[in-house]
């Protein structure tokens, strides 16, 4: 069968995107967003034109120009946002819903006077032994070749390595989480703000391993601690000085722009720069661009994009 040709291509994309849910098989958001606005009668309206034609500006929350544009006020031009933020992006996301993941955590900490100790989680580990019956196949006495007992005492070595190594990784691991809370404390007792700066290395020294075995120990492991269940690689973060002399977790850092963030005045958002003498004054020494990066990996929009004016 040929190619076929592009009218024909795009009167079969037409039929699909008339389909349930309305906004499917669109080639981009802007024309996901317009199938919508022309499905529910909104086509010729101010609110067709803002999509078709200034998306960016838009996007950039610059309102007073998109009002200009379109010879409206800015009160006109509300409920037309309004009603394109109310639109869905993604129609079919709903139809698609992602299964539920139950984490079962490695490491319980509990609390046990002033102390906080570590508890491993060994529900549903084997208890590993090795059969007597095959321990009679080693004696002298019974009636088996040496043929045999050399071939049951291979087994025996094999068996009994297995359940060393077992028995040495639950070591470990018990042996990070250990380390962990030591390095955590304040933490546990007080919060994220109080979160430390922490490497591999650091719990690699203290545990007296190789940091390729920590590596190994804190993957796709979790810890239940008195504030959450978390992966174990959740404690383990870069630092940034403070006039205090203490490090600062970067994790602590991203918790604070984002405080910043919801407590600001929506017409007049914080800028990096602005963001960035906030935590000086709280003693962080941060740079503008270390700000900017933590924004971005929070997904946080720029000043720009999240500036309001009404």
């Amino acid at each position: 069968m040929g190619p076929w040709a592009v009218e024909e291509v795009e009167r079969a994309l037409s039929v699909i995107q008339g389909f349930d849910p309305v906004g499917v098989a669109a080639r981009d958001l802007q024309e996901c967003l317009l199938l919508q606005l022309r499905h529910h009668g909104h086509a010729g309206t101010p609110s067709e034109r803002i999509v078709s034609e200034h998306m960016q500006l838009l996007k950039n929350h610059q309102v007073p120009e998109l009002a200009r544009k379109l010879g409206m006020s800015i009160d006109e031009l509300k409920p037309h946002i309004e009603l394109i933020r109310h639109l869905d992006p993604k129609p079919g996301s709903r139809h698609n819903p992602s299964q539920s993941q139950y984490v079962i955590p490695d490491v319980y900490v509990v609390k046990i006077e002033d102390a906080y100790v570590a508890v491993l989680n060994e529900e549903g580990l084997p208890q590993l032994r090795i059969s007597p019956v095959y321990r009679r196949l080693l004696d002298k006495g019974a009636e088996n070749t040496d043929e045999t007992r050399a071939y049951v005492k291979d087994k025996f070595r094999s068996a009994l390595w297995l359940i060393k190594s077992v028995e040495q990784r639950q070591k470990t691991i018990h042996k990070v989480a250990t380390s962990i809370i030591n390095f955590q404390r304040d933490f546990l007792d007080h919060g994220i703000e109080y979160l430390r700066p922490l490497v591999l290395r650091d719990v690699a020294n203290d545990i007296g391993m190789h940091e390729s075995t920590v590596s190994r120990v804190v993957s796709n492991k979790y810890i239940h601690t008195p504030r959450g269940l978390f992966p174990m690689k959740y404690f383990f973060h870069s630092g940034i000085d403070s006039t205090s002399g203490d490090d600062v977790s970067s994790l602590s850092i991203k918790n604070k722009i984002s405080r910043i963030v919801e407590d600001e005045d929506a017409r007049r958002p914080h800028s990096d720069a602005r963001i960035m003498q906030k935590l000086r004054a709280e003693g962080i020494q941060i740079a503008r661009r270390t700000v900017a990066k933590y924004r971005e990996e929070l997904r946080i929009p720029s000043s720009s994009q999240r500036k309001q004016n009404f």
